[in-house]
């Protein structure tokens, strides 16, 4: 059978609804080891258009190689066709900046990010899940249910910025190691749950508590079920902030699968990373969490400038915490083409890990001159902001708007890149769209 073919008979496959094909893709006809079932290798096998030869060795949630290079035919379940799968060992995905437009980031375009394997769909029990706090610094150990989260805490629902900390790392030169972000691994839905420090008081804080750290149920790519993944944290003052949240809602419905479903922690304005998924436990502890991803090089950026190509040692090297200035256009789409004497309305959205956007600007001349944007308030602290304006151009040609944000500490966002790194983190340059005038 040709390629060609090969791609029609999966796209058959794909008209219908949750194929045995996706759930071999996805995960849910793994067993609990992480290996696909008989009866999703043969679903595979279908797909393909030949038997997957050795497939009783294939891990779930692995895109086939002879199509990991497509969105054409493999969409993630529960997201929009549009994310751009940058890799599915695990997957991580990002959107487009004009897939962003919306005020509240639906569940379908919320990038995803992950570092292991969730749990398979189909061995998630919400009646049955269960939240363990505990630690040194926990005067007790007490265990909840979400359904007695739900019933024994007040629940809030608050607009709260997720994103990830290598956002924008495909920019940085010599590149950083990781995956190839450029402006979509960031969104901001709404959270339903409780609040992280009503919860941790109930369990009782010992006045030695330094971190709060999470442990969820994802594992590792090579299926053991031991093997810890990612445990992050953040300093006690920000699991007590009332923004922390316990979350098992985003936009009023259960948390899209690969974002966490059924219960995460939603840390707004710190690294996504922090905001630990598929949340089994978390622990208080008397000291810097040193879980994985929290040691190293992990999530850190030089404690000191660097020039770029320099080789840091780990204790040089300082934990990310509050994300920094940034915005994003979101309409119109890079490549926009208007008639001459024709207004541009542009709209996108500005945010700020640990304080406010105050003011947002744009140029169309690379920076050399700045023109204010229409801002609004945040609905809460963490939410972004939204900007928009209306843009002149004085003759035909091509063309570049760039928008910055600036927030109530004066602090601005670069037009260019910001301090290299070793890993990538924290691009907060200016966006920019190309337009060309008629």
């Amino acid at each position: 059978m040709s390629n060609k073919q090969t791609k029609k008979g999966i796209h058959e496959l794909y008209k219908k609804d949750k194929t045995e094909a996706e759930k071999a893709l996805w995960g849910a006809s793994a067993n609990r080891r992480g290996f696909l079932k008989k009866t999703a290798i043969v679903a595979m096998g279908a797909a393909l258009g030949a038997p997957v030869v050795f497939g009783r060795n294939y891990t779930s949630g692995l895109i086939p190689a002879a199509f990991a290079d497509s969105n054409d035919f493999f969409s993630l379940p529960g997201k929009h066709s549009g994310l751009i799968i940058l890799n599915d060992k695990p997957i991580n995905a990002e959107t487009p900046p004009h897939l962003l437009d919306d005020k509240i980031t639906p569940g379908d375009k919320l990038f995803v990010r992950n570092n292991g394997l969730p749990p398979a769909e189909n061995t998630v029990d919400v009646s049955k899940w269960t939240l363990t706090i505990e630690g040194e610094s926990a005067l007790s150990k007490k265990t909840y249910t979400i359904a007695q989260l739900k019933a024994k805490f007040k629940n809030y629902t608050y607009q709260l910025t997720l994103e990830c900390g290598g956002n924008g790392r495909k920019e940085f030169n010599p590149p950083a190691k990781g995956n190839q972000w450029t402006t979509g691994a960031i969104g901001c839905p709404e959270w339903t749950g409780v609040r992280l420090k009503d919860v941790l008081n109930d369990a009782g804080v010992k006045s030695n508590a330094v971190y709060v750290a999470y442990y969820g149920k994802d594992t590792h790519i090579n299926g053991d079920p031991k093997k810890v993944v990612i445990s992050r944290g953040v300093p006690i003052s920000k699991a007590m902030e009332d923004e922390s949240l316990i979350a098992w809602a985003m936009n009023g419905e259960d948390i899209p699968m690969l974002n966490g479903h059924p219960l995460r922690l939603v840390f707004g304005g710190f690294p996504a990373s922090c905001s630990g998924k598929w949340l089994s436990k978390i622990v208080i502890r008397n000291k810097v969490h040193d879980g994985p991803k929290m040691t190293g090089q992990s999530y850190r950026v030089p404690c000191k400038p660097v020039a770029p190509g320099t080789k840091v040692e780990d204790e040089d090297m300082c934990i990310i915490e509050a994300m920094p200035v940034k915005s994003l256009i979101t309409f119109p789409q890079t490549g926009a083409t208007i008639k001459k004497g024709q207004k541009l309305p542009i709209r996108g959205h500005a945010w700020t890990g640990d304080s406010k956007i105050t003011k947002m600007e744009f140029s169309i001349d690379f920076g050399a001159t700045w023109k204010p944007c229409n801002l609004t308030e945040a609905v809460n602290r963490f939410a972004w902001q939204h900007f928009d304006a209306k843009v002149d151009f004085p003759q035909t040609g091509y063309y570049e708007v760039w928008v910055k944000a600036t927030d109530a500490n004066a602090i601005t966002q670069p037009m260019l890149l910001p301090g290299w790194n070793p890993r990538g983190y924290l691009n907060n340059a200016c966006h920019r769209i190309a337009v060309k005038v008629q």
